[in-house]
Protein backbone atom coordinates (compact mmCIF):
# COMPACT_ATOMS: atom_id res chain seq x y z
CA UNK A 1 0.00 0.00 0.00
CA UNK A 2 0.96 3.55 -0.71
CA UNK A 3 -0.85 6.16 0.11
CA UNK A 4 -0.83 9.88 1.70
CA UNK A 5 -2.63 10.84 4.76
CA UNK A 6 -3.64 14.13 6.35
CA UNK A 7 -4.14 13.59 10.04
CA UNK A 8 -5.51 16.02 13.02
CA UNK A 9 -5.31 14.61 16.37
CA UNK A 10 -6.02 16.40 19.69
CA UNK A 11 -3.66 16.35 22.23
CA UNK A 12 -4.28 18.04 25.75
CA UNK A 13 -6.05 20.44 24.34
CA UNK A 14 -4.62 21.52 20.69
CA UNK A 15 -5.45 19.92 17.75
CA UNK A 16 -3.01 19.86 15.05
CA UNK A 17 -2.76 18.71 11.15
CA UNK A 18 0.02 16.63 10.09
CA UNK A 19 0.30 15.49 6.35
CA UNK A 20 2.17 12.30 5.94
CA UNK A 21 3.87 9.86 2.63
CA UNK A 22 3.48 5.93 3.52
CA UNK A 23 4.85 2.82 2.01
CA UNK A 24 3.64 -0.19 3.68
CA UNK A 25 3.63 -4.15 3.08
CA UNK A 26 2.12 -6.32 5.67
CA UNK A 27 3.66 -9.99 5.30
CA UNK A 28 6.26 -9.30 6.61
CA UNK A 29 5.43 -5.65 8.14
CA UNK A 30 7.74 -2.79 6.67
CA UNK A 31 6.95 0.51 6.86
CA UNK A 32 8.54 3.93 5.62
CA UNK A 33 6.41 7.53 6.73
CA UNK A 34 7.35 11.00 6.12
CA UNK A 35 6.18 13.59 7.65
CA UNK A 36 5.61 17.66 6.69
CA UNK A 37 8.43 18.46 8.96
CA UNK A 38 10.69 15.95 7.72
CA UNK A 39 11.06 13.05 9.98
CA UNK A 40 11.24 9.78 8.16
CA UNK A 41 10.83 6.86 9.76
CA UNK A 42 12.26 3.32 8.20
CA UNK A 43 10.72 0.13 10.27
CA UNK A 44 10.91 -3.62 9.10
CA UNK A 45 10.27 -6.67 11.11
CA UNK A 46 13.33 -8.58 12.05
CA UNK A 47 15.71 -5.90 10.90
CA UNK A 48 17.91 -3.36 13.73
CA UNK A 49 16.43 -5.45 16.37
CA UNK A 50 13.28 -4.68 16.05
CA UNK A 51 13.98 -1.34 16.22
CA UNK A 52 13.07 2.02 13.78
CA UNK A 53 15.40 4.24 12.40
CA UNK A 54 14.50 7.68 12.77
CA UNK A 55 15.92 10.72 10.97
CA UNK A 56 14.19 13.66 13.35
CA UNK A 57 14.57 16.14 11.05
CA UNK A 58 16.38 18.85 12.57
CA UNK A 59 19.07 18.93 15.45
CA UNK A 60 21.43 17.03 15.99
CA UNK A 61 20.36 15.44 12.41
CA UNK A 62 21.10 12.03 13.17
CA UNK A 63 19.30 8.80 12.82
CA UNK A 64 18.32 7.02 15.60
CA UNK A 65 16.82 3.56 16.61
CA UNK A 66 14.01 3.69 18.37
CA UNK A 67 11.45 1.36 20.24
CA UNK A 68 8.53 1.93 18.08
CA UNK A 69 6.03 1.52 21.05
CA UNK A 70 8.43 3.45 23.30
CA UNK A 71 7.67 7.21 24.75
CA UNK A 72 10.23 8.83 22.65
CA UNK A 73 7.96 7.45 18.87
CA UNK A 74 4.84 7.62 20.64
CA UNK A 75 5.05 11.50 22.08
CA UNK A 76 2.54 13.78 20.40
CA UNK A 77 0.81 11.11 18.89
CA UNK A 78 -2.07 8.51 18.99
CA UNK A 79 -0.68 5.88 17.23
CA UNK A 80 2.28 3.92 16.61
CA UNK A 81 4.28 3.05 13.41
CA UNK A 82 3.38 -0.45 13.76
CA UNK A 83 -0.25 0.29 13.26
CA UNK A 84 -0.29 2.72 10.07
CA UNK A 85 -2.64 1.90 7.49
CA UNK A 86 -6.28 0.83 7.61
CA UNK A 87 -6.23 -2.27 10.39
CA UNK A 88 -5.68 -0.70 12.86
CA UNK A 89 -8.80 1.69 12.57
CA UNK A 90 -11.05 -1.61 11.19
CA UNK A 91 -10.06 -2.80 14.65
CA UNK A 92 -11.15 0.10 16.81
CA UNK A 93 -14.52 0.08 14.44
CA UNK A 94 -15.33 -3.12 15.18
CA UNK A 95 -16.07 -1.85 18.78
CA UNK A 96 -15.37 -3.48 22.08
CA UNK A 97 -15.71 -6.66 20.68
CA UNK A 98 -13.64 -9.05 23.51
CA UNK A 99 -16.04 -7.76 25.56
CA UNK A 100 -19.18 -9.31 23.94
CA UNK A 101 -21.12 -6.74 22.83
CA UNK A 102 -22.03 -5.14 19.56
CA UNK A 103 -23.83 -2.08 20.38
CA UNK A 104 -21.02 0.13 18.52
CA UNK A 105 -20.62 -1.58 15.78
CA UNK A 106 -24.65 -1.83 15.17
CA UNK A 107 -24.76 1.65 15.64
CA UNK A 108 -23.15 2.67 12.61
CA UNK A 109 -25.95 3.76 9.80
CA UNK A 110 -25.81 4.42 5.91
CA UNK A 111 -25.94 8.44 5.92
CA UNK A 112 -26.04 9.39 2.22
CA UNK A 113 -23.40 9.94 -0.35
CA UNK A 114 -20.68 12.12 -1.02
CA UNK A 115 -17.53 12.84 -3.08
CA UNK A 116 -13.86 12.59 -1.57
CA UNK A 117 -10.93 12.94 -3.55
CA UNK A 118 -12.73 13.02 -6.59
CA UNK A 119 -14.57 9.86 -5.98
CA UNK A 120 -18.05 8.97 -5.57
CA UNK A 121 -18.44 7.58 -1.99
CA UNK A 122 -20.96 6.62 0.93
CA UNK A 123 -21.15 8.13 4.24
CA UNK A 124 -21.28 5.99 7.28
CA UNK A 125 -22.04 7.47 10.76
CA UNK A 126 -21.95 5.90 14.48
CA UNK A 127 -24.47 8.20 16.78
CA UNK A 128 -23.35 6.69 20.67
CA UNK A 129 -24.50 8.67 23.38
CA UNK A 130 -23.48 6.02 25.60
CA UNK A 131 -20.01 7.03 24.56
CA UNK A 132 -18.86 7.60 28.62
CA UNK A 133 -15.59 6.90 30.89
CA UNK A 134 -16.17 4.39 33.22
CA UNK A 135 -14.17 2.86 36.35
CA UNK A 136 -12.14 -0.76 35.17
CA UNK A 137 -10.26 -2.85 38.05
CA UNK A 138 -6.93 -4.04 36.25
CA UNK A 139 -6.81 -7.66 35.80
CA UNK A 140 -3.44 -9.58 36.56
CA UNK A 141 -0.68 -9.20 33.89
CA UNK A 142 -3.20 -6.35 31.83
CA UNK A 143 -1.49 -3.94 30.37
CA UNK A 144 -2.13 -0.54 28.61
CA UNK A 145 -2.76 -2.06 25.10
CA UNK A 146 -4.36 -5.25 26.51
CA UNK A 147 -7.04 -3.08 28.36
CA UNK A 148 -7.70 -0.88 24.96
CA UNK A 149 -8.40 -3.80 23.17
CA UNK A 150 -10.64 -5.18 25.86
CA UNK A 151 -12.44 -1.54 25.57
CA UNK A 152 -12.02 -1.21 22.01
CA UNK A 153 -11.41 2.15 22.57
CA UNK A 154 -7.47 3.01 21.18
CA UNK A 155 -4.49 3.63 23.76
CA UNK A 156 -4.34 7.47 23.86
CA UNK A 157 -7.28 8.12 26.09
CA UNK A 158 -6.46 5.48 28.52
CA UNK A 159 -3.00 7.33 28.66
CA UNK A 160 -3.94 10.97 29.07
CA UNK A 161 -7.12 10.52 31.21
CA UNK A 162 -5.41 8.66 33.61
CA UNK A 163 -2.02 10.42 33.37
CA UNK A 164 0.06 7.58 32.05
CA UNK A 165 3.17 7.45 30.33
CA UNK A 166 3.42 5.13 27.41
CA UNK A 167 5.61 2.66 29.61
CA UNK A 168 3.83 2.46 32.29
CA UNK A 169 3.73 -0.53 34.13
CA UNK A 170 -0.16 -1.17 35.51
CA UNK A 171 -0.32 -3.09 38.68
CA UNK A 172 -3.62 -6.37 39.54
CA UNK A 173 -6.36 -4.14 41.18
CA UNK A 174 -5.59 -0.42 39.95
CA UNK A 175 -8.25 1.25 38.81
CA UNK A 176 -8.72 3.07 35.74
CA UNK A 177 -11.02 5.55 33.74
CA UNK A 178 -11.40 3.86 30.30
CA UNK A 179 -13.54 4.80 27.74
CA UNK A 180 -16.05 2.13 26.91
CA UNK A 181 -16.18 2.82 22.90
CA UNK A 182 -13.78 4.29 20.29
CA UNK A 183 -16.11 7.70 19.90
CA UNK A 184 -19.51 9.65 20.73
CA UNK A 185 -19.63 10.18 17.03
CA UNK A 186 -17.36 8.57 14.36
CA UNK A 187 -17.84 9.02 10.40
CA UNK A 188 -16.47 7.22 7.86
CA UNK A 189 -16.49 8.37 4.39
CA UNK A 190 -15.66 4.84 2.06
CA UNK A 191 -14.93 4.76 -1.77
CA UNK A 192 -17.50 3.16 -3.40
CA UNK A 193 -15.20 1.58 -5.88
CA UNK A 194 -12.19 -0.15 -3.77
CA UNK A 195 -14.58 -0.13 -0.23
CA UNK A 196 -11.42 1.67 1.31
CA UNK A 197 -11.86 4.19 3.46
CA UNK A 198 -11.41 7.86 2.39
CA UNK A 199 -11.59 9.28 5.71
CA UNK A 200 -12.94 8.72 9.62
CA UNK A 201 -13.56 11.11 11.66
CA UNK A 202 -13.75 10.76 15.74
CA UNK A 203 -15.56 12.81 17.86
CA UNK A 204 -15.78 11.75 21.70
CA UNK A 205 -17.11 13.59 25.04
CA UNK A 206 -14.61 17.12 24.17
CA UNK A 207 -14.89 16.93 20.65
CA UNK A 208 -12.81 16.52 17.79
CA UNK A 209 -10.49 13.49 18.91
CA UNK A 210 -8.94 12.24 15.68
CA UNK A 211 -9.67 12.56 11.78
CA UNK A 212 -7.56 10.93 8.91
CA UNK A 213 -7.74 11.10 5.02
CA UNK A 214 -6.46 8.94 2.84
CA UNK A 215 -5.28 10.31 -0.69
CA UNK A 216 -3.72 8.64 -3.46
CA UNK A 217 -4.00 5.01 -2.42
CA UNK A 218 -2.22 2.65 -3.93
CA UNK A 219 -2.81 -1.06 -3.06
CA UNK A 220 -1.82 -4.28 -3.61
CA UNK A 221 1.12 -3.43 -6.02
CA UNK A 222 4.06 -4.66 -5.57
CA UNK A 223 7.02 -2.08 -3.75
CA UNK A 224 10.38 -2.90 -4.07
CA UNK A 225 12.74 -3.94 -0.91
CA UNK A 226 14.83 -1.49 -1.36
CA UNK A 227 12.30 1.13 -0.70
CA UNK A 228 12.59 0.04 2.35
CA UNK A 229 16.31 0.48 3.05
CA UNK A 230 18.32 3.37 4.14
CA UNK A 231 20.15 3.84 1.93
CA UNK A 232 17.41 4.39 -0.52
CA UNK A 233 17.88 7.40 -3.26
CA UNK A 234 16.56 10.63 -1.48
CA UNK A 235 16.19 9.30 1.95
CA UNK A 236 17.88 11.16 4.69
CA UNK A 237 17.90 8.25 7.13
Amino acid sequence: MRCNAEARERIGNKTTPDYTVMKLTFSPFRAYIKNQKGVEVLYVTGQNDNEALVYPGSFPYITLSLNPNGSLMRKGQHHTVLQAGFGMIADLLGGPAARGGSEFTRSFRYAGDTTAQGQPSYILRSDYPQFRYVAYRVGKNETIESVATHFGCGEYRIIERNELSVDSKLTEGQVLQVPNAYGRRVIVVVNAKTYLPASVTVYDDKGLFEKYAFLDVVINQPIPAAEFSKGYKGYKL
